[in-house]
C-alpha cells in the first residue's frame, strides 16, 4: 500500500518528462513573416505632392524621402504631425489568398494559416476626389497573377479618418495594411493584455479565447495543455480589441471583426493582417493620449456611471446556501466591513466537478440551496446590501439534477436556439467533465428567450445585478442560425452577449434600470458600449506575471486603453490547482496584497476560487478580517 504515493509520483514525472520533450523537439512552427515588398512607381523626383481634404484630415501623395515615395496623413490642426504613414519605396497595401486551419476547443484556440497566393507588390493609380471621399485604385502583384485595390478614405462625425480596403474576393481572402513607426515608439491597449503593457517587438493576434491556465508558468501550463489543451499563451485574452495609442499619438483601430493580426515584431513598421478581402477602420487625431482616448470611445461607446449602492463597500463572493450567507455576514458586521453586496453565484445550485466547485447553468434559483430566499432578500435589503447572481450563455442538460423545474437545454434545443455543428445536432461543448449547448445570438427568438430569463429568473428574483461569464466559446465551425461564418462572427459574440444582458436591463423601468448592473468577462471594441462593468477573468491563485496577480494590473491598464474604463479582479485570484507535483492554492499573504490592489479598483468583490476549500478565505482568521476591512 505505501508504494502507490510513489508510483504515482513516478508516471506524474514520466508524464511532465514527455510533456516537457514535446515542447523541445517538436515547438509550434513559427508564425508567418511580415509581408514586405515594393511600391512600383515611377516619378519624376522633383513631382510635388497632392493634398487631398478629407474632413479634417489631409492626405498628401506622393511624397518623397530617400528615394522613396510614401503616402503620409496629417490633421489640419497640427500639420507638422504625422497621424499615419507608409514607408517610403514600399508597399502599403499587400494581399494573400490563404488557408487558415482552426483547432482548439473549450473556448482555447490554435489558428496557423498557410499563404498560398502571396501579392507584395503595389502599384498607385491616379487617386480620385469627389466631395469629401477620396478613392485611390491600384494594382497589386504577386507570382504569375495580379488584381485590382481600391483603398477608400472618408470622414466620419466623429471626427475621425475612415479608411476602407477592398480587394477580390475569389482571388485573395487576406488584406494587409502596412505603416512606418519609430524604434522608440511604444504601442498599447488593444483591449485586455495581461502579460505585456506595452506591445512593440510583438505580434499580437486578436481573437477572444479563454486566456489560460498558466500562460507560460511550468509545469502548469505544459500539464494544461496535455490534458486539455487549456494552457494558454501570453497573448491569450477573454478580451482583446484591434485597437491602438501609441506613444507618438497615433491611434488606429479596426472595424473589422474577422481574424486580425497586429505585427509589431519590426522596429519600422506596423502591419495590419485581416483575414478577410475586405478591411476598414478608423485613423484617430488627438492633441493628448487622452483626448485620443475620448475621440476612440465615441465610436467604441462609453460605459455608463455605475449605481452608487454599488461603490459603498465590498462585493463578497460566497456560496453554500442560506445560513452560509447570514454565518459570514456576522462575522463581516463583527469588524465593521463595510458591505454592497452579496454576490452568490451558487443561486442555481452547485455541482462538483473535476475542476472544483462548479455551477448548474440552468437559470433558476435552487430552492433547496437557498431556502427561504425571500426572507434572506428582505434582511439584506434592510441592511442596504444587494443580491448579485450569475449567468452565462450556455445551458447544460440537467436530468441528473432533482429538483429542477425547468430543464432549459431542453427548452432551447426543442426551439431550435442553440448552435449547431455539421449534423445540424445541438453543437455541445465540453467544460470541465461535463458539456453545454451555447446559445445562438443570431437568432432573433432566443435573443428574446433568453432576455426574457434574465428578467424573470435573475431580476424577478431581486438580483440587482450578475456576473455575465463567458462569451468567447462559438465555435469557428459552428452552424448559425444567421447563416454567417462562425469563424467571422467569433468575435462579435461577445458584444452580442453583452448587449442582450443590457437589452434586459433597459427593459426595466428608469428607476430600476440605472440601480441594475451586470459585469462581463469577455469583450471586444464596442462591449463598453453595452457592458455596465467588466473583470479580468480566471486568474491563477499566484504572484507571478504570466497569470497571476501582476497580469491583473497590466490587464487593467491596457484594457483602460480601450475603453474598459470599469474594470477589477477577483480578490486572490481565482484558479486553483491541487496536484502531486506542484499545488497552487492561495496564500493569506497573496490575498491581503491582492486586496490592497483592489482597494484602487473601481470594485472590492471577492471570489472563493474554483477550490475554496484549498484557498485563503477573508472569513478565515480575525487577522485576515482585520485587513479585509481597512482595504474595503
Amino acid at each position: 500500500m505505501k508504494k502507490k504515493p510513489f508510483r504515482k509520483l513516478f508516471f506524474g514525472l514520466l508524464i511532465l518528462l514527455l510533456v516537457a520533450a514535446g515542447y523541445l523537439f517538436w515547438p509550434e512552427p513559427p508564425p508567418p513573416e511580415p509581408i514586405i515588398g515594393k511600391l512600383q512607381m515611377k516619378l519624376p523626383a522633383e513631382t510635388p505632392p497632392d493634398t487631398f481634404r478629407v474632413g479634417d484630415y489631409r492626405i498628401l501623395w506622393p511624397c518623397r524621402e530617400d528615394g522613396g515615395t510614401f503616402l503620409r496623413i496629417i490633421h489640419r490642426n497640427e500639420p507638422d504631425h504625422t497621424v499615419w504613414a507608409s514607408i517610403p519605396g514600399e508597399s502599403f497595401i499587400n494581399a494573400a489568398r490563404g488557408r487558415e486551419t482552426v483547432s482548439g476547443s473549450r473556448g482555447h484556440y490554435t489558428i496557423r494559416d498557410k499563404r498560398e497566393q502571396v501579392y507584395d507588390r503595389q502599384s498607385v493609380g491616379t487617386p480620385q476626389q469627389r466631395d469629401s471621399l477620396l478613392l485611390i485604385p491600384g494594382r497589386l502583384y504577386g507570382e504569375g497573377d495580379s488584381l485590382n485595390y481600391a483603398l477608400r478614405f472618408s470622414p466620419t462625425p466623429e471626427g475621425h479618418l475612415r479608411f476602407e480596403i477592398q480587394v477580390p474576393s475569389h482571388s485573395a481572402n487576406r488584406v494587409y495594411f502596412s505603416g512606418a513607426s519609430r524604434q522608440a515608439e511604444r504601442f498599447f491597449g488593444f483591449g485586455e493584455q495581461f502579460s505585456y503593457f506595452d506591445l512593440k517587438g510583438r505580434r499580437v493576434p486578436v481573437f477572444i479565447s479563454e486566456q489560460g491556465i498558466g500562460r507560460g508558468v511550468q509545469p502548469l501550463t505544459w500539464g494544461a495543455d496535455l490534458t486539455a489543451g487549456a494552457g494558454g499563451d501570453w497573448y491569450t485574452s477573454y478580451a482583446c480589441v484591434p485597437h491602438y495609442l501609441t506613444s507618438d499619438r497615433r491611434s488606429l483601430v479596426l472595424e473589422n471583426y474577422e481574424y486580425a493580426v497586429f505585427d509589431l515584431r519590426r522596429e519600422e513598421r506596423v502591419q495590419i493582417e485581416v483575414f478577410s478581402s475586405w478591411a476598414s477602420g478608423r485613423m484617430i487625431y488627438a492633441s493628448t493620449p487622452l483626448g485620443a482616448i475620448e475621440s476612440y470611445t465615441r465610436f467604441a461607446g462609453r460605459m455608463r456611471p455605475l449605481p452608487d449602492w454599488l461603490l459603498r463597500g465590498a462585493v463578497i463572493g460566497l456560496q453554500g446556501g442560506t445560513e452560509r450567507v447570514r454565518e459570514i455576514r456576522k462575522q463581516l458586521e463583527e469588524h465593521q466591513v463595510p458591505v454592497a453586496a452579496f454576490w452568490l453565484q451558487d443561486w442555481v445550485g452547485q455541482r462538483t466537478t473535476s475542476f472544483g466547485k462548479q455551477l448548474w447553468w440552468n437559470w433558476e434559483l435552487d430552492r433547496e440551496r437557498y431556502p427561504g430566499w425571500p426572507e434572506l432578500r428582505r434582511e439584506l435589503d434592510s441592511a442596504g446590501i444587494k443580491i448579485l447572481t450569475y449567468i452565462n450563455p450556455f445551458l447544460v442538460p440537467v436530468e441528473a439534477k432533482d429538483n429542477h423545474r425547468r430543464n432549459l437545454f431542453q427548452e432551447a434545443q426543442a426551439r431550435g436556439f442553440l448552435v449547431r455543428n455539421g449534423q445540424g445536432e445541438p453543437y455541445l461543448i465540453r467544460n470541465t467533465d461535463f458539456s453545454a449547448g451555447l446559445l445562438d445570438l443570431t437568432q432573433p427568438d432566443a435573443r428574446a428567450w433568453i432576455r426574457a430569463i434574465i428578467r424573470e429568473e435573475l431580476i424577478g428574483n431581486g438580483a440587482s445585478g450578475w456576473m455575465a461569464d463567458f462569451g468567447e466559446a462559438l465555435p469557428p465551425d459552428a452552424r448559425l442560425a444567421s447563416r454567417e461564418d462562425a469563424f467571422r462572427v467569433h468575435n462579435r459574440y461577445a458584444e452580442d452577449w453583452a448587449s442582450v444582458n443590457r437589452e434586459a436591463i433597459d427593459s426595466q423601468p428608469d428607476s430600476l434600470a440605472g440601480q441594475l448592473v451586470f459585469f462581463s468577462r469577455s469583450g471586444y471594441t464596442r462591449s463598453p458600449r453595452y457592458s455596465t462593468l467588466f473583470w479580468l477573468g480566471d486568474q491563477l491563485v499566484s504572484w507571478d506575471g504570466q497569470d497571476g496577480i501582476k497580469t491583473a494590473v497590466t490587464g487593467l491598464l491596457s484594457s483602460g486603453i480601450s475603453g474598459f474604463s470599469f474594470n477589477h479582479s477577483d480578490i486572490g485570484g481565482y484558479t486553483a490547482i491541487t496536484h502531486p507535483l506542484k499545488d497552487y492554492h492561495r496564500s493569506q499573504e497573496l490575498f491581503q496584497r491582492w486586496a490592497e490592489l483592489a482597494a484602487f479598483n473601481v470594485v472590492f468583490r471577492t471570489h472563493e476560487g474554483n477550490q475554496p476549500e484549498a484557498n485563503h478565505q477573508f472569513y478565515d482568521d480575525p487577522a485576515t478580517l482585520a485587513h479585509f476591512a481597512r482595504c474595503a
